[in-house]
């Protein structure tokens, strides 16, 4: 079920529900440049097991921009979602641009996080290869020239390349066009171009952030389940190693898919979800 709610700051967010709110929650967090859109071919089967909340976050989807923006403004925005649908214990979905949101919400009230799905989401240095030197020098050296280079890749060709860059053409050809050319649809409405610059700049400040990050793993052990999708051309394939150096006990798949892993192996992650909330 398709619902809206307004944020205290006035603007409405977007978010999928389904499922039963008896059994426990799980946040799906997506990232650039989706939507909810990201989870349909798994919120039937995690319906089944889960409380499902799939938001589109402000600026995304059919969600409005935010005045305010951040990775922190979008978290609070989450955040107050989840106390409007009285959402207590939750399992959280981190996904790109989902990670710096999902996990300062675990982190504010860590005793309410009952585990961790990780799908090619970067919380160390180590994850950050050669595309993101040109995102790293603009947040170094905030110029003009150094702005245009890391923001070189809000057109149509780089919203695809989100899907497809990297990615085997045999797996690539599974993924329908349909799937990038709606982000690029929305990306046009207003308000929304402005918003991937203002997240694109601030993420520097979640990098920032990774040791505490870190630290919060190493203390905390949350249960953790990981899809990773190989052939992802911006969170390098070191990144999971780093991901189950902090969590030992972490469950982790890697899969040949890409940056969209749910694109093109939505019924291995499915099941891998379901069996994974099963059993705890």
């Amino acid at each position: 079920m398709r619902s809206r709610i307004e944020l205290a700051s006035g603007t409405e967010l977007s978010f999928l529900t389904a499922g039963e709110p008896s059994k426990p929650a799980l946040l799906l967090l997506h990232g650039f440049p989706s939507s909810s859109r990201t989870f349909r071919h798994v919120i039937p089967s995690l319906s089944k097991v889960a409380y499902v909340i799939a938001p589109d976050m402000p600026g995304f989807g059919m969600s409005d921009a935010l005045p305010d923006l951040s990775f922190d403004r979008l978290a609070d925005a989450i955040s107050e979602l989840l106390g409007q649908l009285s959402v207590g214990p939750r399992y959280i979905y981190l996904h790109d641009f989902g990670a710096p949101i999902g996990l300062r919400i675990a982190m504010q009230a860590p005793d309410l996080v009952l585990g961790l799905i990780v799908q090619n989401a970067n919380a160390h240095r180590r994850g950050m290869g050669q595309s993101w030197t040109a995102t790293q020098a603009f947040w170094a050296n905030p110029n003009p020239d150094n702005e245009a280079q890391a923001t070189a890749h809000l057109t149509f060709e780089g919203t695809r390349d989100q899907y497809i860059a990297g990615v085997p053409d045999d797996v690539a050809a599974q993924i329908p066009p349909e799937s990038w050319e709606e982000d690029w649809r929305v990306m046009q409405r207003p308000g929304n171009m402005e918003t991937q610059r203002a997240l694109i700049a601030d993420y520097g400040n979640y990098v920032a952030r990774f040791d505490e990050i870190v630290e919060y793993l190493r203390r905390r052990q949350p249960r953790a389940l990981m899809l990773w999708g190989r052939h992802d051309t911006f969170f390098d394939l070191a990144e999971t190693l780093s991901w189950m150096q902090d969590l030992p006990r972490m469950e982790a798949h890697i899969l040949d898919g890409g940056h969209f892993l749910l694109e093109t192996h939505a019924g291995q992650a499915a099941s891998l979800m379901v069996d994974f909330l099963d059993r705890h």
